[in-house]
């Protein structure tokens, strides 16, 4: 398993999306992401129930696995993630994020990822407000804010979602404790520099990788250099 330390919170980085990836090329496609600079593989993980779309499951984690040394960020969009958590991490899942909104009782579902040994990542979708999480910063390791409706890739930038995402970060600071800050939805260079500078350090982009007309390794660049605010001030 990689460590969650090893993804960097000095600086901006990028988990592609492989919901925008070639399915019939993802062996190549993650090692392609890899070299061109990504830093962690964004696996969404959707069961047509708690979101209206099914992608991919625990056979193409594990599979991928083997092919991939990138950290593997796993957001499982599903209504009971405490009953494949397991299921996922022997896949080989780094980091297992699953929403507030599930189906499940959240305190039980972050005991099971202690119990497995995996960091924790909580999301929302738009409609929730940001104070949903706040009873579990201090037991989770990401939050992930969700800048489109989850269930579909290419969709376009909410961007009435930075007041939140901006909420969340400042609480996070006020408690002084070390937690990824990930976006996910329509992020792209153009949008890129709200989300950090509304306190986003971990950008998720499937389309704008992985559909790049200019390539993944200057769509990768075209992110991370508009991302030199960090510690703004929200």
């Amino acid at each position: 398993m990689h460590a969650i330390s090893q993804i960097a919170r000095d600086r901006v980085t990028v988990a592609p999306s492989l919901l925008a990836a070639d399915f019939t090329q993802l062996e190549s496609q993650c090692r392609e992401a890899a070299a061109a600079g990504a830093d962690a593989i964004h696996l969404d993980v959707m069961d047509g129930h708690f979101v209206p779309n099914i992608s991919f499951g625990v056979p193409v984690v594990k599979s991928l696995r083997k092919k991939c040394d990138l950290f593997f960020d796993t957001h499982l969009m599903i209504s009971h993630p405490k009953q494949y958590a397991k299921a996922f991490v022997d896949a080989g899942s780094d980091l297992l994020t699953f929403h507030v909104e599930c189906d499940d009782v959240v305190d039980d579902v972050l005991d099971e990822c202690d119990k497995l040994g995996v960091p924790a990542g909580l999301s929302l979708k738009p409609g929730t407000p940001a104070d949903t999480l706040f009873p579990y910063l201090d037991r989770v390791k990401l939050i992930l804010v969700m800048t489109v409706e989850p269930g579909f890739g290419g969709q376009s930038f909410m961007a009435d979602q930075m007041p939140k995402l901006a909420q969340i970060k400042r609480e996070i600071k006020r408690r002084n404790l070390d937690l990824l800050v990930e976006v996910d939805g329509g992020v792209a260079p153009a949008t890129a520099p709200q989300v950090v500078a509304h306190g986003g350090s971990m950008l998720v982009a499937g389309t704008a990788v992985f559909r790049a007309p200019e390539g993944m390794a200057k769509a990768i660049e075209s992110l991370k250099a508009n991302t030199a605010i960090l510690d703004c001030d929200l």
